[in-house]
């Protein structure tokens, strides 16, 4: 699939390309990683890289392979048609416990209000859904985001009528009134907030109120870990130059990611505004033990007994073989 990227480089891209004399992987042949993906905001230090060349001056290429399901992602990175992807942690989770060496490098982002839980005005409080339909789809993050609503507040997927429905039919059910509360993500969040005058509809939960509970990573397998770990650093770093040239050119940065995303810059700017992209600093969070959603051993916890309950895995891995922290660990000393 095409990389989307232009053949027209910035002459900043052209000036950061003199950085790859001092680079560990430019003096040989730049080193080249075929990773997965999917359009989303919460990528978009990514995009900005591979548009500017970023990853170059690291003496990286990174083909960047489009999917229009990440569940095809393990898959393709099991037969090597990939080097690595961008996940959602879930999908790690399910991978390490059939078996597979899959691990975290890093985490992207985190949805921070890009998925949430909708419903009617009547609606005042997640314990007013009880009895009551609430539209989803079956495990996955808007299940998970739902789980732990109902946790949080003494209730379970007991104390609802479960309606499986994918997170594009949610808008269309709810605008119909047969559906009075429903779970999904941006873009789907504001169009429904914005039927019925704008007054007809209201967040009730969101990924806001369980930061980290839903975490994009990027994930390589052990033996790709092993036999490339420079071009993996390389390409966290090329993800750090994404994000700081975001934050100094907010504006361009928009129409890059929009561009990706097929919306315009302002468009652009508000789905970015669902999710949380990680600095270096904070990284370290996701990978230490506890009880925080923040972690992926408190994430991990409630996705993982949620696919157990519901067989689609066999038991609850051992979260710290999920991950892999050497390569943000190095950078931050």
């Amino acid at each position: 699939m095409s990389t989307l990227r232009s053949l027209n480089k910035t002459l900043l891209a052209a000036g950061l390309a003199v950085a790859t004399l001092f680079s560990p992987l430019a003096s040989q042949a730049a080193e080249k990683l075929k990773i997965g993906t999917v359009v989303w905001a919460g990528y978009g230090p990514f995009y900005v890289a591979d548009k500017l060349d970023l990853f170059k001056p690291h003496g990286l290429d990174v083909d960047l392979q489009f999917f229009n399901d990440p569940a095809l992602i393990p898959t393709a990175m099991v037969s090597r048609a990939l080097d690595g992807g961008m996940l959602t942690y879930d999908q790690v989770v399910a991978s390490v416990a059939k078996g597979l060496k899959h691990r975290v490098v890093m985490p992207i982002d985190f949805s921070n209000g890009g998925d949430a839980i909708v419903a009617d005005a009547s609606i005042q409080s997640i314990a007013d859904f009880k009895g009551k339909k609430v539209g989803f789809n079956p495990l996955s993050p808007s299940d998970f985001l739902l789980a732990y609503a109902l946790q949080q507040n003494g209730m379970s997927d007991k104390d609802i009528d479960a309606v499986n429905m994918t997170p594009e039919g949610i808008p269309g059910a709810m605008a119909s009134g047969n559906l009075p509360v429903g779970v999904t993500y941006e873009p789907n969040v504001s169009q429904i907030l914005s039927m019925g005058g704008g007054d007809k509809f209201k967040v009730v939960y969101s990924s806001k109120d369980a930061p980290g509970l839903i975490t994009d990573v990027l994930v390589f397998d052990e033996a790709v870990i092993a036999k490339k770990p420079a071009a993996i650093k390389a390409m966290i770093q090329g993800y750090l130059d994404g994000l700081a040239y975001m934050q100094a050119h907010p504006e361009e940065s928009a129409k890059i990611i929009g561009d990706v995303l097929g919306v315009s810059a302002e468009e652009a700017v508000e789905q970015m505004a669902g999710a949380y992209n990680i600095p270096l600093a904070e990284m370290g969070k996701s990978f230490t033990p506890g009880d925080d959603t923040h972690s992926f051993h408190g994430s991990g916890a409630i996705i993982a007994k949620l696919l157990k309950d519901n067989g689609q895995i066999p038991t609850v891995p051992d979260f710290s073989q999920t991950y892999d922290a050497q390569f943000t660990e190095a950078l931050v000393q």
